[in-house]
């Protein structure tokens, strides 16, 4: 699961932080999501920003009638009057929360959805881990390698999200761990499945993946009190050439921003690397989400932009964790808008959007992927 909202500016002179100033005219147009730092950052970063009101605002509402909103089969949109960008809808209700055993142990916010832990260490510096916690942390990420795996393997057309949440669910408590998306931040699901033009943090329903679509499943698992988080972007069945080149662009965005790690690199400088490798394949690099740092805190410090010019904070040294997780646009627009269930980020064009994640550690020469899985061949 990606880090926090953070300034959307391109210009920003204090590291892209959590931001909380929020564009009035976004805000009227129901494009959730746009944050800045401050009126600096938005009055700066105006003339970019104001292409998404242009993009958004002649867009009407497909369904106007609350009374069409509903199928033959029981399920329905329950946001029939959102402008959507693309044709993904959800497709609800939900099915009810999934339980997990009373003796695996839960992070903070398992049952209040709120995570204490992340505010009371908020503006830290990144830890750095014992050997005894890199242990742990290698052990975590193992497993969520293995439950993105499994939930892998039951991509196909015909297969609903929420089944691949019930996959999940159920793969992750069979480890004695909990599902950390379920109930962070009042998240209702166990595992984040994106599709097509969602960016990241899709909400698993009752639609049914179609032969074309592409689908984005994030895995984030809890055991022995730490985190391990990864994603990966599947076809579903055969695509166009199109998405097969998204998906390509965003993996190797993220293998070649993992070549730099290592002791003394600075977090802003990925973007260096990334950005340019979307520039030439046609994509954008998206800037409303970063990487985090992650450890037994789900989201904590340092921020990781993956654009170029940003402001982040830190250095890498041995024995911080983290993540590095490029989320991919076809075509020049790297904004996001949000649907209102608060939690689906979706690009403003309705084009395609891609994202490959993995959990670092920084070792005394280099770097280790925690979460590495066996090699997967592309196209």
């Amino acid at each position: 699961m990606s880090g926090t909202v953070a300034c959307q500016s391109a210009k920003c002179p204090n590291g892209n932080p959590p931001s909380k100033l929020e564009c009035p005219t976004c805000h009227k147009l129901g494009i959730q999501g746009s944050f800045f730092c401050g009126q600096e950052c938005f009055k700066a970063d105006w003339k970019m920003h104001k292409r998404v009101h242009d993009i958004v605002a002649p867009r009407q509402p497909l369904l106007d009638d609350p009374s069409i909103s509903k199928s033959g089969d029981g399920t329905f949109n329950p946001f029939y009057d959102h402008r959507f960008s693309g044709s993904l809808r959800p497709v609800y209700p939900l099915s009810p929360t999934r339980i997990v055993p009373e003796h695996i142990k839960r992070p903070d916010y398992a049952e209040s959805g709120v995570p204490t832990s992340e505010s009371r260490r908020a503006g830290q510096p990144p830890r750095i881990l014992t050997p005894e916690e890199q242990e742990k942390m290698r052990v975590v990420c193992k497993l969520a390698r293995e439950v993105l795996d499994i939930a892998a393997s039951h991509v196909r057309p015909g297969i609903t999200t929420d089944e691949i949440d019930a996959i999940v669910h159920e793969a992750t408590i069979e480890r004695n761990a909990y599902p950390s998306p379920l109930n962070y931040r009042n998240f209702p699901k166990s595992v984040c499945t994106s599709v097509n033009e969602a960016i990241c943090h899709g909400i698993p329903d009752q639609r049914k993946l179609q032969e074309g679509d592409i689908v984005n499943i994030d895995v984030t698992l809890y055991y022995d009190g730490f985190h391990g988080d990864l994603n990966e972007t599947y076809p579903v069945g055969r695509i166009d050439d199109d998405s097969k080149k998204l998906i390509r662009t965003a993996r190797e965005s993220l293998d070649q921003a993992i070549k730099l790690c290592k002791p003394g690199f600075l977090f802003r400088d990925l973007g260096k690397t990334i950005e340019p490798i979307a520039r030439a394949n046609g994509c954008s690099v998206v800037r409303t989400y970063t990487g985090h740092g992650i450890n037994d805190l789900f989201h904590c410090a340092p921020n990781v932009p993956h654009y170029a010019k940003n402001k982040a904070i830190g250095t890498m040294k041995p024995g911080m964790t983290f993540t590095i997780e490029p989320m991919i646009n076809l075509g020049s627009h790297w904004e996001a808008m949000h649907w209102p269930d608060s939690w689906t980020a979706t690009t403003v064009d309705g084009k395609k959007s891609a994202q490959f994640e993995e959990t670092l550690l920084i070792t005394e020469t280099g770097v280790e992927v925690l979460t590495a899985g066996k090699p997967r061949e592309l196209f």
